[in-house]
């Protein structure tokens, strides 16, 4: 750990350092305002960009100081871990291609890392990055940001108290249609990385959202994938990396499942859905409907859990900042990652918080995934 985990932490925001996510950013800013939303942080530096004039202009724009903004990652990391006041945490909102380099210079100076997901473009960079995090006790945010809504943590809650019964079928999709047109060949900054396999790794909509769609199976079911049988589709013309996955799960215990993500289906926003089926009830949960949970005991009417509405709905009150409703959605589950991650910096909690054990579990789900369909979607065992 370095010298700026010394002190008391409850006086002070924890000092928070940003790589990417400068002008134009949509990930950046969604990071800024949950850091901002609970009053735990404050952003004091940034490499913002890869492009210095840039990075310049865009934290001059946040109130960055001059001499922390830096033209690099690797600049910042070695600065900051000097400074009497340098930062206490960084987070990494850059394409994947520069999660594991930009976290490992960071640990290696013994900051705390907040990393956008994926982890890593391949398991075995992964599992670098964890060997180096964990030997030097650090924290380690992976920004699954679903897994901050208070009613998928109730919907975890009640499969873990034996609601369900015994899982048999855990059934979750994500749909999209932003990239339903050939987006990165016009101009569109943001498909263009995701579309180029130097940056955005091996996966497209697989690393982009269906890892999104495979941690909430797994959080909310608490089962892991043991096999899996796994299908990608290029639909656009010329593109180089997946649009659309499909695959069948088979989880530890005996459950089922499937799982199907894609940014090519016309007329879906941010479509995340995931349905849990038990011996005694099921689950069904919808992202674009988060204040809500349905909870469907076998043999009687469906019951609408709604956050905030005690006795049916038994959110903790750390999981939620307004009364019932008003209504609570993405920007407050990222920030409750967030909240999360400055409790267990200030020593009030344990790090339950997506990190390191997700990462990898997510890296060994792509490449899975990727095994399979070179084997035209036969089964095979996850890492």
């Amino acid at each position: 750990m370095n010298d700026h985990d010394t002190g008391d932490r409850s006086r002070r925001r924890i000092r928070l350092g940003m790589v990417g996510g400068g002008e134009g950013s949509f990930i950046g800013a969604a990071h800024r305002i949950a850091a901002r939303l609970d009053d735990q942080f404050e952003l004091v530096a940034g490499a913002l960009s890869s492009t210095a004039e840039r990075a310049h202009a865009s934290a001059a724009a946040l109130h960055i100081p001059r001499e922390r903004s830096y033209a690099n990652y690797a600049e910042m990391a070695r600065a900051e871990a000097q400074r009497p006041d340098g930062i206490d945490a960084v987070a990494i909102v850059t394409p994947n291609h520069l999660h594991v380099p930009v976290a490992l210079a960071f640990a290696e100076q013994g900051i705390h890392v907040i990393c956008d997901k994926p982890l890593a473009t391949s398991l075995a960079q992964a599992r670098t990055l964890a060997e180096t995090a964990r030997a030097r006790g650090l924290l380690f945010l992976l920004t699954h940001t679903y897994a901050g809504y208070p009613m998928v943590r109730q919907a975890r809650d009640l499969v873990a108290a034996g609601e369900l019964g015994e899982l048999r079928i855990v059934q979750v999709e994500y749909a999209q249609d932003w990239l339903g047109e050939p987006a990165e060949q016009q101009g569109n900054k943001q498909a263009e990385w995701r579309a180029d396999p130097l940056r955005a790794g091996p996966a497209g909509a697989l690393g982009d959202i269906g890892t999104h769609a495979y941690h909430l199976a797994c959080y909310v079911s608490g089962l892991r994938v043991q096999e899996l049988s796994a299908e990608l589709t290029r639909f656009v013309p010329g593109r180089v990396l997946d649009d659309h996955v499909q695959a069948m799960l088979r989880f530890d215990g005996g459950a089922r499942g499937m799982l199907w993500a894609s940014q090519v289906a016309s007329g879906a926003s941010n479509a995340l859905r995931l349905r849990v089926y038990g011996t005694r009830a099921s689950l069904h949960f919808d992202q674009e409907q988060p204040e809500q949970l349905w909870l469907a005991p076998r043999g009687e009417p469906a019951r609408l859990l709604r956050r905030g509405l005690p006795p049916q709905t038994q959110t903790q009150p750390g999981d939620q900042r307004v009364p019932a409703g008003h209504p609570e959605g993405y920007l407050e589950a990222f920030a409750q990652l967030y909240r999360d991650f400055a409790q267990a910096w200030r020593g009030h909690g344990s790090a339950d918080f997506p990190g390191l054990a997700d990462g990898l579990e997510g890296m060994a789900f792509i490449e899975a995934v990727l095994r399979s369909h070179q084997q035209n979607a036969g089964w095979v065992r996850m890492e």
